[in-house]
């Protein structure tokens, strides 16, 4: 998906979310960097749950996937 086309999704899924208990599954940090928990899943067992910036100071792998995708 280009980056416009993503924007338009995330501004829509943003208000939908509003008020609500969401679950959201993704690969993009960008999609999930905002909410309130974060767990990690790695074969089946989350390895960690935090924040954005805890799992950056507490998850090594989730602090490298940041990294890649910043950079990339």
């Amino acid at each position: 998906m280009d980056s416009q086309s993503e924007e338009k999704v995330q501004q829509a899924l943003d208000h939908l979310m509003q008020g609500r208990t969401t679950l959201v599954i993704a690969h993009r940090l960008s999609t999930i960097v905002d909410a309130d928990q974060i767990y990690f899943i790695e074969h089946g067992h989350v390895t960690g749950h935090g924040t954005h910036s805890e799992m950056i100071n507490t998850h090594p792998l989730y602090a490298e996937y940041v990294s890649e995708q910043v950079v990339n």
